[in-house]
């Protein structure tokens, strides 16, 4: 019988990360650090397993092979849909871009990258750079990179906890560095490294830069329109963190229950960022705590969840 599915994340160690998931949330791993823990992911660089239950330790993509893709949706897809994680920066990150679908597929054979932020933690004065200076052309910002002028062309904002980030294809980005954050973005891994403080790799050697693939798709916006992308959700409803043509996230605070549903459109991804509670399905009970991760298939109906929790439930659109 369908009914919800509590998942294994798949873990990443990267330079800049730290060791918040561990501590906090519950991760295990003999990594040194996580920088990024994949809470819902079907890619053959990284792919859930199921904890419990009839698929007990089968992966993600032998359930969907079992069950069929009506669990993820009705829609007709090519890739599964949505890659959603934790990430803990310790240090920054890269200055990066994503493309968009026609740019990927034509030149990566993959979809491209759009996705949103949610920003759980924030030290003080932390900050994240979210699109380039107003005014900084394509050519000029070819030429700071030459230059390693990168850093003064680049838009700062300040973050604190519950900040929200909708990051579309095209817009230069970076996490800084005591940020941790939940991103629900299209399932693909393409990143185009612009800049990356001069840091070395494990070999030794600096890390890859993209800069040729970066500047064909870095779309340039004003600083009005910076700040309506950051802020405009296409909200469905009050709860709604963002909505765009790949995913609608909403943000619950459960002091109680909540009773919702999947409907045979899209499947729902369940990511615990505090508290505890439960998942309530037929009758049958699942623990649901901070850091625990959930995959509803598509047209299961109502559910419940029970307890005292900050919820974060995300669907394809």
């Amino acid at each position: 019988m369908l009914k919800p599915i509590k998942l294994n994340p798949i873990f990443k160690e990267i330079i800049w990360g730290g060791n918040r998931l561990k501590n906090e949330y519950n991760k295990k791993s003999d990594l040194n650090n996580i920088a990024e823990s994949w809470e819902l992911t079907v890619r053959p660089d990284g792919m859930n397993t199921i904890i419990g239950g009839e698929f007990d330790g089968i992966t993600m993509q032998e359930y969907i092979d079992k069950n069929g893709v009506g669990v993820i949706s009705n829609k007709p897809q090519t890739f599964f849909p949505l890659l959603i994680k934790f990430i803990d920066a310790e240090d920054n990150l890269s200055v990066q871009v994503h493309p968009d679908d026609e740019y990927g597929l034509k030149n990566a054979n993959s979809l491209g990258k759009t996705e949103m932020w949610y920003v759980i933690d924030a030290m003080p004065g932390a900050q994240l750079v979210y699109g380039l200076r107003e005014g900084v052309s394509n050519e000029e910002f070819a030429k700071a990179i030459k230059d390693g002028r990168v850093e003064e062309k680049l838009n700062y904002v300040d973050v604190k906890k519950g900040d929200v980030f909708f990051i579309p294809s095209g817009l230069v980005h970076a996490i800084g560095a005591g940020i941790l954050l939940a991103e629900i973005q299209q399932n693909s891994n393409i990143t185009y490294r612009v800049y990356d403080y001069n840091r070395v790799g494990k070999d030794g050697k600096p890390r890859e830069l993209h800069v040729n693939d970066a500047l064909n798709v870095i779309v340039n916006r004003t600083k009005e329109e910076i700040e309506k992308i950051r802020f405009s959700t296409n909200a469905k409803n009050d709860n709604t963190l963002a909505s765009c043509e790949y995913f609608n996230v909403e943000k619950h605070n459960i002091d109680g229950t909540l009773t919702t549903f999947t409907n045979e459109e899209s499947f729902a991804s369940l990511l615990c960022l505090d508290g505890q509670g439960e998942i309530i399905f037929n009758g049958e009970k699942n623990i649901f705590s901070k850091g625990d991760s959930y995959f509803v298939p598509a047209n299961l109906g109502k559910f419940t969840i029970r307890g005292n929790l900050e919820v974060i439930i995300s669907k394809i659109n």
